[in-house]
């Protein structure tokens, strides 16, 4: 318990007062003495008014699990006990991962519930604290006031984001994909034998076997259906430009996400998947393995990538994975890059990589380079901006036309569109059966 500003704010008006009332007269000595009195009696009246923090019900439900850039609710469900309408102010007390959350005002009338509802957003993957919710109120008069601290201490782990990936699950799952899930009846697609059947109008000619037709006395064709057993490796480079915020999330959590919802569109599709991440040094390094049922350990295995400053080796990193594939692969390599001058090495080192095997370059745009060129200068520092945004776009339009030309497949997309982006561009490359 203790006095509330109103209080405080009374008081001191009331200081001024009693010395113009000393040096007018000492008569009106009493009339000062009386109001600070009076004030003090008030306060202690409303103090034995406020109600306690027992006469309230409190219930505090928290998320299991938090995903990396998405929005989680911490609520707290209150109801009255007081005879009067309380007001309140809640704050919730979080650890560093977590963004931080305002005061919330709560208007909580006799006998009713409040919820309140505190976001939660993970900034990165880790461990995120909950520890104490914060209640202040005061008195009818408010002129008391009482604070109430609810020790939460409760850690929540942060995973990558896979609602994106179930969402896109379903959406599949309500209907074939063009590809590994029937057989491929499209002229010019699939690579492995099917069937036989009879020839119809308007099926491609060239489908035609020959031999059978001959034998059978009859024209029969050929049906193919996409090779299936490919194997997709997917590389995450987790040096210190992964670790730069885009929309308030690491770029290595994004390019996470984007990875996990390629995987469970490979898993489901009979492709094997194996995880790949490094920097100054190989950090992650798995076998391949297939089948949906092997999507948990993808998720686990992309949780243990962690948040590195180190600057990344693209020969020391991309030669041990070279040496540690078997057969030619589809390696979807998320990365980043500043300019020409520090893209030398990497271009010479997915040189050689893309000599044996298809890679999928995927990196994200930075949308501050956008919004400066894009933006009407009021300045002379404003052109100079523009100027510089617009040599980075530029560079890294001439890196991505020198990897296309070595037969690399380039993505350079937005953060929230780069998951869709990369499964297109999957299924596109299933289609050409270039693996």
């Amino acid at each position: 318990m203790r006095p509330s500003r109103r209080t405080f704010y009374l008081l001191a008006a009331g200081i001024p007062l009693a010395l113009l009332a000393i040096l007018a007269g000492e008569a009106l000595w009493s009339l000062a003495f009386g109001y600070l009195a009076f004030i003090a009696v008030a306060a202690l009246f409303d103090a034995a008014r406020t109600p306690r923090f027992a006469g309230f019900a409190l219930h505090t439900e928290l998320p299991s699990v938090l995903y990396a850039g998405d929005r989680d609710d911490l609520v707290a469900t209150l109801s009255g006990g007081a005879r009067y309408r309380v007001a309140m102010t809640v704050a919730c007390d979080t650890g560093d991962i977590l963004e931080m959350q305002p005061h919330q005002a709560v208007d909580l009338p006799p006998g009713e519930t409040r919820d309140i509802r505190f976001a939660l957003v993970p900034r990165r993957r880790g461990g995120a604290e909950v520890s104490r919710l914060w209640f202040r109120w005061t008195g009818p008069f408010g002129l008391a006031e009482r604070r109430h601290v609810e020790a939460v201490h409760t850690t929540i782990p942060v995973v990558p984001n896979i609602r994106a990936v179930r969402s896109a699950a379903l959406a599949l799952s309500a209907r074939d994909l063009p590809f590994g899930v029937k057989v491929q009846r499209q002229s010019g697609e699939g690579t492995e034998f099917e069937s036989l059947r009879e020839y119809q109008p308007g099926l491609d000619h060239r489908s035609i076997d020959w031999k059978h037709s001959a034998r059978h006395r009859k024209l029969v064709c050929k049906e193919y259906r996409t090779e299936r057993n490919h194997h997709i490796v997917l590389a995450f480079d987790t040096g210190q430009l992964m670790g730069t915020m885009l929309h308030g999330v690491p770029r290595i959590d994004h390019a996470i996400n984007a990875g996990l919802l390629l995987g469970h569109a490979s898993l489901r599709n009979g492709d094997r998947i194996s995880v790949f991440g490094f920097d100054t040094q190989t950090r992650v390094a798995a076998e391949p393995f297939a089948g949906i049922q092997a999507f948990p350990r993808l998720m686990r295995l992309s949780s243990d990538i962690g948040y590195y400053r180190e600057e990344t080796n693209f020969t020391r990193g991309l030669m041990d994975l070279m040496g540690r594939l078997k057969r030619r692969s589809l390696i979807v390599l998320q990365t980043e890059f500043v300019d020409t001058v520090t893209a030398e090495l990497m271009i010479e080192n997915l040189q050689r990589l893309a000599a044996r095997h298809l890679v999928l370059f995927v990196t994200m745009q930075d949308p501050r380079l956008h919004d400066e060129l894009g933006r009407r200068p009021q300045s002379l520092q404003d052109v100079s901006r523009a100027v510089l945004a617009g040599n980075f776009l530029r560079e890294r339009a001439m890196v991505f036309e020198r990897l296309r030309r070595m037969g690399i497949h380039c993505i350079d997309a937005p953060s929230n569109g780069v998951s869709a982006a990369l499964l297109n561009q999957y299924i596109h490359i299933k289609r050409l059966e270039l693996i």
